[in-house]
């Protein structure tokens, strides 16, 4: 039985926070899934993006609000946010920061409707580019 051991884990870092691959394809054990930990920093917003595919986020600390398509919904820790493939979303992280773990399909790719440009981030999709992410690979 495959164990990922936190020593193992991938971090990767962005100017909203800390991404942490906890199963993925490319690191073995799960061939459909890709798992990661999101570690927001405090206050931050982030950008409008678009993944293909639903997701499942479980808020473990902090809190956030959500904006996703029309609806503004605000999470705090216990609370899991199902959020629908295809539909943009925002997430404003609270002065207390934000962490969660997120459940998506293997190889879901992400967008920006608009082009942002973030200072110091190589790892977000650029112009009409869809990718996906690195800690869901």
């Amino acid at each position: 039985m495959p164990v990922i051991r936190d020593t193992e884990s991938r971090r990767f870092q962005t100017p909203n926070g800390i991404m942490t691959s906890l199963a993925t394809p490319t690191q073995g054990g799960t061939s459909k899934l890709a798992v990661w930990k999101v570690d927001a920093v405090p206050g931050v917003t982030g950008p409008f993006h678009v993944l293909d595919d639903e997701s499942v986020w479980t808020c473990l600390g902090g809190a956030a609000t959500f904006t996703v398509g029309d609806e503004v919904v605000d999470v705090a820790p216990g609370d899991t946010l199902l959020l629908p493939g295809g539909v943009e979303r925002q997430m404003v992280v609270s002065a207390d920061g934000y962490q969660a773990v997120v459940a998506a399909p293997a190889g879901i790719l992400v967008h920006t409707p608009v082009p942002v440009v973030q200072e110091g981030c190589d790892l977000a999709p650029k112009g009409d580019e869809k990718i996906v992410p690195f800690w869901a690979r």
